[in-house]
């Protein structure tokens, strides 16, 4: 074995072996819209792509999106528009109209573009160069935040952004160190994001300085844990919201009105606990124009235990849930 590429080749076999146990991530023949920021991790995911491109019959893509944070960012998307170049592999790029004023508005206006990238391609899949070491972050500043079973398990290795377009992660268990190794290997010119050691960011933070001391001091194998216990309390998720989704489907504990949608407060109550929350979610997601949290659920199975007539506060869009002997309905 040549040790100076043992990188690429590790990488190669890890992702034959991804796509080989999960055959629908990125089947063959089709489009893929590989997003690329320039930095280490999107660079050897595209690379490897390409390297495997005549093997599964895929369409690259290459896609940049500037979100004019920084007064180098269309430096930065001329590099990327370069790299895509030399590998004769198609370019697009979206740049913002002004900088974006968060990480959360940065992140909705990217995915957005993203999407209209991939319905301009022809793309059913935008392909991400998310990592392990990103999955690890995840889990800690969403457990930092409160979250739930869904929060701690969020960095999937697919999901779905419309109903014709899916997310694919496919490098969720391969490390930063890796993909900095391939890069060298693979003499690939890595972009450096001056604001990724930027700590005012939280997740510039826990990066550099919580993730590091926890390996120090607590586990040396955090990073392989923590990615181990988000893909066990994904499967869990899935399970729970299938179960819950069976309540719907079985069409025998809800009605469904423009008006007035309303679940059953009898059969409601005998779920457990843990699927009555899944099943208000899913209820309240059907019907409520915001993001549906935690408050919002609980603040409707308080009902669950009120007198007849009783109702919640009102929940964004000035919607309150009602108790009607035997339903909880919703309306203004």
């Amino acid at each position: 074995m040549n040790f100076a590429r043992q990188f690429t080749k590790r990488l190669r076999a890890n992702l034959n072996a991804v796509l080989r146990s999960q055959a629908d991530l990125l089947p063959k023949d089709v489009n893929l819209l590989v997003a690329v920021s320039g930095g280490q991790d999107s660079l050897c995911l595209a690379s490897l792509l390409r390297m495997q491109k005549v093997k599964f019959n895929w369409n690259l893509i290459i896609a940049h999106c500037d979100h004019q944070w920084r007064g180098d960012s269309s430096v930065n998307a001329s590099h990327v528009a370069k790299i895509a170049k030399e590998w004769e592999t198609n370019f697009c790029l979206r740049t913002a109209a002004s900088p974006l004023k968060s990480e959360a508005s940065a992140r909705e206006w990217r995915y957005a573009m993203l999407v209209e990238m991939a319905k301009l391609n022809e793309c059913a899949y935008i392909v991400t160069g998310h990592t392990r070491s990103d999955r690890v972050e995840t889990l800690l500043y969403n457990l930092m935040r409160g979250s739930g079973a869904d929060g701690l398990a969020s960095l999937t290795w697919r999901r779905s952004l419309t109903d014709e377009i899916d997310l694919v992660r496919p490098l969720l268990n391969v490390s930063r160190y890796e993909t900095a190794g391939f890069c060298l290997e693979n003499q690939i010119p890595v972009w450096e994001d001056s604001t990724n050691r930027n700590l005012d960011y939280q997740r510039n933070r826990i990066r550099l300085e919580t993730i590091p001391y926890l390996q120090a001091h607590f586990n040396p194998q955090l990073e392989n844990a923590i990615a181990q216990t988000s893909e066990l309390l994904h499967e869990d998720v899935i399970y729970l919201e299938q179960q819950a989704s069976h309540f719907f489907e079985e069409n025998i504990a809800v009605i469904w009105d423009d008006q007035a949608p309303c679940l059953h407060r009898q059969r409601l109550q005998e779920q457990p606990l843990a699927l009555q929350r899944r099943i208000v979610r899913q209820f309240l997601s059907r019907y409520l124009i915001h993001q549906v949290n935690f408050e919002d659920v609980e603040k409707f199975l308080k009902l669950l235990d009120a007198q007849n007539r009783s109702q919640s506060a009102p929940f964004k869009g000035n919607i309150s849930a009602f108790v009607e002997h035997p339903w909880i309905l919703l309306r203004k």
